[in-house]
């Protein structure tokens, strides 16, 4: 029986994880970050790959850096035969990397060298992707560098955002990693280099990237929207407050007029100019503090100051 250490973190991790016991394969341990304060009461929460091994009653280790060597020799310890990452959120050390028999696998949601890093599933929304996938290849002490393994394609939708893309690309890696596992245990796979010429990064997003630029294209803004919900959500702000934009929608128009600009108001959402004719229509929003809305039921009511002619953003 192989002895697999299982090291993940967030909601992407738990199928996988799922899917290495429903393949009958040993999993001695699960390594996930530390619990976190989570929400406005700052509730100290197990990530959701913890509370998946809790539940099946697989030991877990939370080490805060696995590569302070006191937190990574009960790691070392265990002896696996083979260690499974994905979306862990931190670099292993060389010593684990060289540690199992057949070596540190990473299931990453990206089609590699593109997209290295945390965020490959919003960045493949935002750039406008028609298609990206998931890489299972060797881990290296470089950021998402090793050999690749096995590939699979995805293909995204206009309609996608990164929850639904989230989950496709989910059910792909554990599909992937059933068979990709017995042919990696048998020696049947010849690695390949990643060209790193050709490598694209996609690190954590940043608080100033979730803001609209209005002066960006329709369809840049539109991708940017979807690249970002369900977390962290775009946004732009009206009279200084943050205006979060859920859900939109393009619209061609014949007309130009400033970037941010309400061009019109309907019980369906507001329709905003961007740095080209295809405008912007939203059509989910949350005010600050308050709850996620239909565009239409917050014009009727906080936002019935919001009519043609007023612009969002910083020049509002």
């Amino acid at each position: 029986m192989t002895k697999i250490i299982f090291m993940g973190t967030p909601d992407f991790s738990v199928p996988i994880l799922q899917q290495l016991l429903s393949d009958g394969y040993d999993v001695i341990a699960v390594v996930t970050q530390p619990d976190r304060p989570v929400g406005r009461k700052k509730v100290l929460t197990p990530p959701p790959v913890k509370a998946e091994a809790v539940k099946r009653g697989i030991p877990v280790y939370q080490p805060e850096k696995i590569r302070n060597p006191e937190e990574l020799q009960p790691i070392l310890d265990l002896q696996p035969d083979l260690v499974v990452t994905a979306a862990f959120g931190q670099i292993l050390p060389k010593a684990l990397l060289e540690a199992p028999k057949f070596g540190c696998i990473n299931v990453h949601a990206s089609l590699l060298p593109e997209l290295r890093g945390g965020a490959p599933i919003h960045y493949a929304i935002m750039q406008g992707k028609e298609k990206t996938g998931i890489t299972i290849m060797y881990m290296a002490e470089k950021l998402d560098a090793g050999d690749i393994l096995t590939q699979a394609e995805v293909v995204i939708t206009e309609d996608d955002n990164v929850g639904t893309l989230h989950d496709k690309l989910s059910e792909t890696g554990c599909k992937l990693l059933s068979e990709t596992l017995p042919k990696l245990i048998n020696g049947e796979l010849e690695p390949i280099v990643q060209d790193d010429a050709l490598a694209t990064f996609a690190s954590n997003i940043k608080r100033e990237q979730e803001k609209i630029d209005w002066t960006k294209n329709g369809e840049e803004i539109y991708n940017h929207i979807r690249g970002l919900n369900p977390w962290p959500v775009a946004y732009t702000t009206v009279e200084g407050a943050v205006l979060k934009v859920w859900k939109a929608e393009k619209v061609e128009i014949a007309e130009t007029c400033a970037p941010g600009t309400i061009l019109a108001t309907d019980d369906q959402g507001l329709t905003i100019a961007s740095g080209n004719q295809t405008a912007i229509k939203i059509v989910e929003l949350q005010p600050s503090g308050k709850k996620k809305m239909d565009a239409g039921e917050y014009l009727r009511g906080a936002g019935t100051k919001l009519t043609k002619g007023f612009v969002l953003g910083d020049h509002s």
